[in-house]
Formats: C-alpha cells, sequence, structure tokens
C-alpha cells in the first residue's frame, strides 16, 4: 500500500549544541524563544478524536517512513499452522484485511534493534493470534517481500508457545528473551538464541522456569546479568475503579550466561513513611489507602527494598501469588521500565497505566512513570518516586524509551473504551527530566510537562475493527514498541549504557502502529 511509504510529517528544525542534545518543548512555552541554547519546537497541539479514519500527525522535528506491515510475506513461512505473513495467521484462511472472516492479526509489538555482521535487523515478539511467535526485518532489504524472516514460532518440543509482549535482548546468553503476558501457568519468559549472524540457533523458544509464571510485559537486562520484569495484570474490580494487581521484580540469576541454570526472583517491597511494608493484602483491601495517594504525588520519595519470592532450582512457580505472599508492594498495571542512560544503571524508569477509564475515582487511576534509584542495579535496597503523574489526557502509559539522557519518550494504550470518553486517539509524549537530578537532593524539582511527538492516527483496517470487524481483532490503533538504540549487541549495547544521540545516524528510533494494518514505522529526527 503506497500509504506505507509516505513520511507523515516535515522535517524542523533542532537544537544546536552537545553531544545528544535534542530539546522538545512547546513554543507557546516559550513564546517562540530560545529553549536550552537552541530552537524551541512546538509540539503537536492535540491528539486526534475518535471519528473515522485519521493520518499519524508527528512533531515537525521528526519524519517517519514504514519498514514493515502485516500484510508483508514471511520468507519462509510456517504454513501449516498459519504463521504466513508479518501481521497475520491465516491458519483458518480469510483475507488479511476488512472483511466478515478477516484473518487473525497478530500484532507485532516491542521493538528491538540488533546489528550483527554489518547488517541491520529489527526483531519482533507477537502477541495476537492463535499463537507467539518472533519475526526479524531486514533494514538492509529494498524488496519488501524479502524483509521479513521467521526466528520462532515453537517451544523446545516442537509446539505452540503463548503470545509475546515484551521482548530485549540478553547480551550475556545471546538469546532474545520474550514475555508472554499472561496469568500462571501460561505467562513467563522464554529464550531464543540467536547466533553471531543474527539468526535463530535452532528457532525453539525455552521456557525460563526459574523467573516464573506471570503477567510479565517488560523484561530488561542490567549490567550485572539480572533481569528486570515488569508486570501486567489488570486486579479486580472495587468501588470506583481497579485494585492494584501486578508487580515490579528482579531475576538475580545463579549464573548470568545460562538462565536454566536458576537463581532468585525478587519483587519490589515499597515502605510507607513509618517503616512498614505497603502490601497486597492491605492495598487491595483498602484501594482508597491513602499510602496511593502519596505514592503518586509528585515530590514524595518513599524506601524501596526486594523481597524473595523464590530461589533455587529451576521449577515452574506462580510468580504473582508467590510475590503477594511475599509482602511485595502491587501496583496499578505497570507494563514496561527502562535504566536511564548516564546513571550506570542506578535508575530504573517503569510506566503505570491505571484504571484506562474517567469513571474510576480511585487514587492512582492514571497512573504515571515511577523511578527507581539504587546504589546500583544489585542493591537491596533502594528509593521510589514518580517522575510524571498521569491524568485523564495523559494516561495507559505503556511502552518507555530515552531519547537522550534526559528526553524520556512513552506512549498510551489507552484502549477504545476510554477513547470514547475522552474522544481522543493514544499519543507518543516527550518528558524533559531534570538533568540537576533534584530529587537525589531531597527536592521536588518542577514536573516534567508531557510534550506531545506524536497523536496516532486510525487506520482503514482499524476503523473496520473497531466498528465492525470480528472479536479476536482489536479495534482502535495503539502505539507500542518505542525502542531506541544503536544495535550494539554487546554488554556495552545495553540499554542504559551508553548516551543515546539522536542527531547520529547510529541511533535509530522504532515504533509499530499496532492493530488494524500493523505498520512499524522508523523515524528519524532532524539532525
Amino acid at each position: 500500500m503506497t500509504t506505507h511509504r509516505i513520511a507523515t510529517s516535515g522535517l524542523g528544525a533542532l537544537v544546536a549544541g552537545g553531544l545528544a542534545v535534542l530539546s522538545i518543548v512547546p513554543a507557546h512555552a516559550h513564546g517562540g524563544s530560545q529553549a536550552h541554547g537552541g530552537s524551541a519546537i512546538a509540539d503537536v497541539p492535540a491528539a486526534n478524536p475518535r471519528s473515522g479514519v485519521q493520518s499519524n500527525v508527528l512533531t515537525p522535528s521528526a519524519t517517519q517512513s514504514s519498514v514493515a506491515w502485516g500484510a508483508l510475506p514471511l520468507v519462509n513461512p510456517d504454513t501449516a499452522n498459519g504463521v504466513t505473513h508479518y501481521g497475520y495467521n491465516t491458519q483458518a484462511g480469510g483475507p488479511l484485511t476488512q472483511a466478515p472472516d478477516e484473518a487473525f492479526k497478530t500484532e507485532p509489538d516491542k521493538n528491538v534493534y540488533l546489528t550483527f555482521g554489518g547488517r541491520h535487523y529489527l526483531y519482533q515478539g507477537h502477541e495476537g493470534g492463535p499463537r507467539g511467535y518472533v519475526t526479524r526485518i531486514d533494514l538492509d532489504q529494498p524488496d519488501p517481500a524479502k524483509r521479513v524472516t521467521l526466528i520462532s514460532d515453537v517451544d523446545a518440543d516442537g509446539k505452540a508457545y503463548p503470545t509475546i509482549d515484551g521482548i530485549t535482548w540478553d547480551p550475556f546468553t545471546h538469546q532474545l528473551l520474550l514475555s508472554a503476558e499472561a496469568k500462571a501457568p501460561n505467562g513467563g519468559v522464554f529464550g531464543v538464541s540467536l547466533d553471531a549472524n543474527g539468526d535463530a540457533v535452532d528457532g525453539k523458544a525455552v521456557r525460563l522456569d526459574a523467573l516464573g509464571a506471570g503477567g510479565y510485559e517488560g523484561v530488561q537486562n542490567d549490567r550485572d546479568g539480572n533481569v528486570w520484569l515488569v508486570e501486567d495484570i489488570g486486579g479486580a474490580s472495587a468501588s470506583g475503579g481497579k485494585v492494584p494487581n501486578s508487580y515490579v521484580y528482579r531475576f538475580v540469576p545463579t549464573d548470568k550466561a545460562d538462565l536454566t541454570k536458576g537463581g532468585a526472583l525478587q519483587a519490589l517491597q515499597i515502605l510507607r513513611k513509618d517503616g512498614t511494608p505497603a502490601t497486597a493484602e492491605q492495598l487491595q483491601a483498602d484501594p482508597s489507602d491513602a499510602f496511593i495517594s502519596q505514592l503518586h504525588t509528585y515530590g514524595t520519595s518513599f524506601k524501596t527494598t526486594w523481597v524473595t519470592v523464590h530461589s533455587g532450582a529451576p521449577t515452574a512457580f506462580d510468580a504473582t501469588a508467590a510475590a503477594k505472599a511475599a509482602g511485595a508492594t502491587p501496583l496499578k498495571r505497570p507494563e514496561n521500565g527502562v535504566f536511564r542512560p548516564g546513571t550506570d544503571f542506578r535508575e530504573f524508569y517503569f510506566t503505570e497505566t491505571g484504571d484506562t477509564s474517567t469513571s474510576s475515582t480511585l487514587p492512582g487511576a492514571y497512573g504515571g512513570v515511577f523511578r527507581v534509584t539504587q546504589s546500583g542495579p544489585s542493591a537491596a535496597t533502594g528509593t521510589i518516586s514518580i517522575a510524571a503523574v498521569g491524568d485523564q489526557a495523559h494516561t495507559g502509559l505503556d511502552n518507555i524509551a530515552f531519547l537522550t539522557k534526559d528526553d524520556l519518550l512513552v506512549v498510551e494504550d489507552a484502549g477504545d473504551g476510554l477513547h470514547g470518553q475522552r474522544n481522543a486517539l493514544d499519543s507518543g509524549y516527550l518528558y524533559r527530566l531534570d538533568s540537576g537530578r533534584s530529587h537525589h537532593r531531597g527536592g521536588a524539582g518542577h514536573a516534567p510537562r508531557p510534550v506531545r511527538w506524536l497523536a496516532e492516527g486510525r487506520d482503514a483496517s482499524a476503523t473496520y475493527d473497531a466498528s465492525a470487524g470480528l472479536s479476536y481483532n482489536d479495534g482502535d490503533n495503539e502505539i507500542t514498541g518505542i525502542h531506541v538504540s544503536d544495535g550494539d549487541p554487546t554488554v556495552a549495547g545495553l540499554l542504559g549504557a551508553k548516551l543515546p544521540n539522536p542527531r547520529s545516524a547510529a541511533w535509530r528510533t522504532f515504533w509499530t502502529q499496532q492493530h488494524g494494518d500493523n505498520v512499524t514505522w522508523e523515524v528519524r529526527w532532524g539532525r
């Protein structure tokens, strides 16, 4: 489709100055004056309304072009199981779009950019359809029909595995780590090994039992080889909203080069001001607990500790139940996390989606972005504070990536219901964080203002699915897979290890317009 090849905005000015400085600020906030030593850059003034087909709108400082879309065929399809296209499973037949019997959409999700042998690849897990699988986009391949390869769609026994939400590259094990967002026993983490050329070793996904079974979405390594997991399981309904029900985890492996050897799974526990833990038993019994309001107040800070929920031999277990039993602190659908560059893995930022409903009256209903600060990635204790507070216009926060050391990209997955309630489709935001890190000095600083860099549209396929499509395919488009990397597959290339530089061609930005046509885009910032 020709619309997939069109960049959706023009090229604008960026600030002059030092390495990795990209200043996207609302021009009206400075009266069009200079900001951070360069030109003020206007944000996108409003989200797209939820009506009809809408085009993506980007900040004038960026352009985008598609690198893959749902109808692209796989070079090496698993035809018997319907794994034939980038964004469709055709096992049950049916046309690829906009029909009463359209094929299952597989929803390519998070992105991982890696370079092997001089070639540039983008890997994704797929979170929809009848089975999970992993694809690879060859960014150097000019022929779209030859661009997308199937990496894996079977487990160690040759069977299907769950659909995949999260993905990251583990340079210690040379595996793609895949997370399945489902309650135990289906959810959990799988590993797919790649060789030195970025090809699958055997194409089999191995379940990593030691990391537990839970509704994991975010998955990320630190420099010590620990694996950080962010869980997204919606809580039960309560008066005025939902109860907190999901946890942030850290897996400390026995051998960071082989996660099948076991280790300890820990969960984050947050302490109240009196030093006692805030537990699931308390917060689920009283989802209006004042602690939740305090946690979601900018400028507050709480002590944290890691509690062990399981250790020893790698056996299957329910991580969510174990975290609750260990006294860890549940949150309102945390989703994804990343380490802040320039902190030596001492700062971990993660999103909290919230209740995704304007009718929720409970504290924390709109979620936000949280910061966990420790003396090092393996430290036993630390602090947590909210770095950006969600509200009705900025909620459903999901994927997250650092564009520079101070500029944080966060995107929404608000869902059709909230889209209708606020008559606004999803947006992508940039938060410029306090470069002085006043939170380290005990000061509240200034809350970062969200600048809209993307107002997502709604393509014809998603519009059809939202109004007349079958229940197995989602409706409105969703922003997912925001990813910034230079593709370095070594330990030195772990996300957070280097200072990203969007002014350099080596650093690339991707996102996926999930649902509908399932298009994955590359964003180019003005250089």
